[in-house]
């Protein structure tokens, strides 16, 4: 439908918040499930490598596909970029239709929406490690929002020269991703949350670099170290849900995972420009840099988060009188 505005004319501001609504309905929608889904297809010690690996093809994807879609609007124009984006998204979704989803657990009978939310916040509440986290997220995902949307981009007009260094940085950042997702397929680390969580301080970086403002080779090198440390976060992430949730409840615990992590995106984009006004740019980007240095010091006060340990599976010879090997969990 966008492309179909953009290529009939100017779309209006109203149509494009419209359709960025739905759009941002139907991921809602998308996400937990997909999440959900993925969790639930893959098992023990391979989990944390299958994880990597999607997250390093998803992160490549991203970053091949910024780089390809520029380069198409110059050659073909923003709306026929938007109709073929339109049916990549077409495909996608006809290749999930030939999924087979045999091994996902069956939703129990009688189960209604505000019985599943009701179930699913049982779960979600009653680990101490997974709320403080989204709760960790949702500050740091907001930080992140509005220096990327709102901050960096005027930083780099006033001090860097223009979008062009920006469009840099976050390059490398992506690049960052995918080199942070390619360590995870060979690293195993035990204390998985603690880790993990140790990896999310250098998000306060680009906040702070952006503060002072660094020049551009130094901004790219903190966006370059950033991206490794967000995908070690993820992957360790995705490894301890997979491993602590169980199957037939990943897809809601999933589901407050992504509502809590996003849910201050929108109120932090839109105070950015009144916090620049009133406390000045400056200080308000080193705002952002504590804000999710303090919201991460305070998860790592949650002993589950400093204690939680991978578990590792051990196949021993089969009892006797039995024909199945016997499998041992060990922390």
């Amino acid at each position: 439908a966008f492309a179909v505005l953009v290529l009939a004319g100017e779309p209006l501001l109203w149509q494009m918040m419209l359709l960025s609504a739905l759009g941002g309905t139907g991921q809602a929608f998308f996400s937990p499930a997909a999440e959900g889904m993925l969790l639930s297809s893959v098992e023990g010690e391979q989990a944390g490598r299958a994880f990597a690996v999607f997250r390093m093809a998803m992160q490549g994807s991203m970053l091949g596909g910024a780089a390809l879609g520029g380069a198409m609007v110059a050659v073909i124009g923003p709306g026929w970029v938007l109709a073929a984006d339109a049916g990549a998204f077409a495909v996608a979704a006809g290749l999930r239709a030939f999924l087979d989803v045999r091994h996902i657990p069956p939703r129990a009978p009688g189960g209604g929406l505000v019985s599943d939310l009701r179930e699913g916040w049982r779960e979600f509440s009653g680990r101490p490690w997974l709320w403080g986290i989204v709760i960790q997220f949702a500050l740091a995902n907001a930080v992140v929002a509005a220096a990327d949307a709102v901050y960096g981009p005027l930083v780099a007009r006033d001090h860097l020269g223009g979008a062009a260094p920006w469009g840099l940085a976050l390059a490398f950042f992506g690049g960052g991703t995918v080199l942070g997702a390619l360590l995870m397929t060979r690293w195993k680390p035990v204390r998985l949350l603690f880790t993990g969580t140790l990896c999310v301080f250098p998000l306060a970086l680009p906040s702070a670099a952006l503060a002072v403002p660094v020049p551009v080779w130094a901004l790219c090198a903190v966006m370059l170290v950033t991206g490794i440390c967000l995908e070690v976060f993820g992957v360790s992430w995705m490894t301890a849900l997979h491993q602590e949730i169980p199957e037939e409840k990943l897809s809601r615990i999933s589901a407050y995972d992504w509502f809590g992590s996003v849910a201050l995106v929108p109120l932090a984009t839109a105070l950015a420009g009144p916090a620049e006004s009133v406390l000045g740019r400056p200080e308000a980007l080193w705002g952002c840099a504590a804000l999710v240095v303090v919201a991460t010091a305070a998860v790592l006060c949650v002993p589950d988060v400093r204690n939680l340990r991978r578990r590792t599976r051990t196949v021993t010879e089969a009892p006797t009188g039995s024909d199945r090997p016997e499998v041992i969990e060990r922390a």
